[in-house]
């Protein structure tokens, strides 16, 4: 039984369900990295402080389910103009240049694990990047 889209949202709180689970097992796989609740979303930070990535739920009724993540410099850009079907300027953090991914269409979870690795070495401090980097 598949179950029904929420409202006029094209996901499912299954859907929600399934990505929240999907990135914690990224997130958590990080050095040193906290979850928890940030301003009403699920939310992941580097030694309780630093938000590594949150995800996104209809966020102020923009209908999206997504990450919202820290980028390299350039990448928001890039990615928005390739790909705007997947990929959006967040609010509230798009000017600092982190970026938004769609969770609500066709994810390849590998990328998203690479995405919020990318955002990680952003934002961790560098002794933790070396301790990723020598994990990989």
């Amino acid at each position: 039984m598949q179950a029904t889209p929420r409202e006029d949202l094209p996901y499912t709180d299954d859907d929600v369900a399934e990505a929240t689970q999907r990135l914690r097992a990224i997130c958590t796989s990080l050095p040193e990295i906290t979850e928890r609740l940030s301003h009403g979303a699920v939310t992941f930070f580097v030694r309780g402080k630093r938000t590594v990535a949150n995800l996104t739920d209809d966020h102020h009724g923009d209908g999206r389910l997504a990450l919202v993540c820290a980028a390299p410099e350039g990448a928001q850009q890039d990615l928005v103009r390739q790909e705007p079907e997947r990929f959006f300027r967040p609010p509230y953090v798009g000017h600092r240049g982190w970026i938004g991914v769609r969770l609500d269409v066709d994810v390849d979870w590998d990328e998203v694990a690479a995405i919020v690795a990318s955002s990680y070495r952003c934002v961790a401090p560098k002794t933790l990047v070396r301790q990723l980097d020598g994990a990989g």
